[in-house]
């Protein structure tokens, strides 16, 4: 006979598991279909802009899932002490079209010219908050999503990824207050985080990053993007040739998808810390293209 106490201290079980089956069968589905939403593209053509405006831009850093802004500290080091002016205002990670708006709306505080940089899931992100916003004189990608109109950012992924595999071994699963039915906060597994997200990190380094990572919730992967920003916006794109999370295929599929002009580095998924210089020098050439 069962325990009375044991049965009635942990209602939430039973429907925690059936909820965390759920969406691992659902995220299963949705990354099955990496392989072929990528594809091949024309190479791209570096772009140019006859903007004169000679005041230095504000350089706005959105960071991805899985971290915060604190990943892009040398990268603002350096900057700053050429400088520029740096925001690097907090993503929600809670839905893409409330995490566009959330930059949106800090963008339009900002006086004159930006350039708008983003890592991994920030580059869907800043895909829609740009749109619209003439003060926007260049975007930068960084081992980034850089959909079209109406993708979602999981199928982006490449069929190599580390997440194109059973949810249940890539993500702990984790219920938060006010959830609309079915979803959860997704967070990376200590093996992935290590081998995958922070490959080319430092353990040690690697192991204060997974402990302070911000969960992405697993609705904000599966919501449609808007008109891209990258249309109309000139852009550059780093690609992360060691990257296990969004595949140096994928990325240079969305890269030249976006006419960006591209450069590499052989780095993984955070090329940003492994590699700021790298990552600071292209943001620099788009400052010296746009103003």
């Amino acid at each position: 006979m069962s325990n009375p106490a044991t049965a009635t201290s942990h209602p939430q079980v039973p429907r925690r598991r059936r909820l965390r089956l759920m969406v691992a069968a659902v995220l299963a589905a949705l990354i099955a279909l990496a392989t072929p939403a990528v594809g091949g593209a024309a190479d791209a053509q570096p772009t140019t802009n006859t903007t004169t405006n000679t005041t230095k831009p504000t350089i706005v850093l959105v960071h991805g899932a899985w971290a915060d802004g604190s990943g892009w500290n040398k990268v603002v080091a350096r900057l700053q002490d050429l400088g520029y002016p740096v925001r690097v205002p907090p993503n929600p990670l809670r839905s893409l079209p409330g995490d566009s708006a959330t930059i949106a709306d800090f963008l339009s505080t900002i006086p004159g010219p930006i350039v708008l940089v983003a890592h991994s899931y920030g580059g869907a992100v800043i895909t829609n908050a740009a749109t619209g916003n003439p003060d926007v004189k260049a975007l930068v990608y960084v081992d980034a999503f850089a959909p079209k109109k109406g993708e979602t950012i999981l199928p982006l992924v490449g069929a190599n990824s580390a997440l194109n595999a059973d949810p249940t071994t890539v993500f702990d699963f984790v219920p938060y207050p006010g959830a609309p039915a079915g979803d959860v906060d997704l967070y990376l597994q200590h093996q992935v985080f290590l081998k995958s997200f922070a490959n080319g990190i430092p353990t040690r380094q690697a192991n204060l990053l997974y402990a302070a990572q911000r969960p992405l919730a697993f609705s904000a992967g599966n919501e449609p993007s808007g008109v891209p920003a990258w249309k109309t916006i000139p852009s550059w794109y780093l690609v992360g040739t060691q990257d296990r999370i969004i595949t140096p295929h994928s990325q240079r599929f969305m890269a030249r998808r976006a006419h960006s002009t591209i450069v590499e580095v052989k780095a993984g998924h955070l090329s940003m810390i492994s590699h700021p210089g790298a990552a600071t020098r292209l943001i620099l050439r788009a400052v010296h293209v746009t103003t």
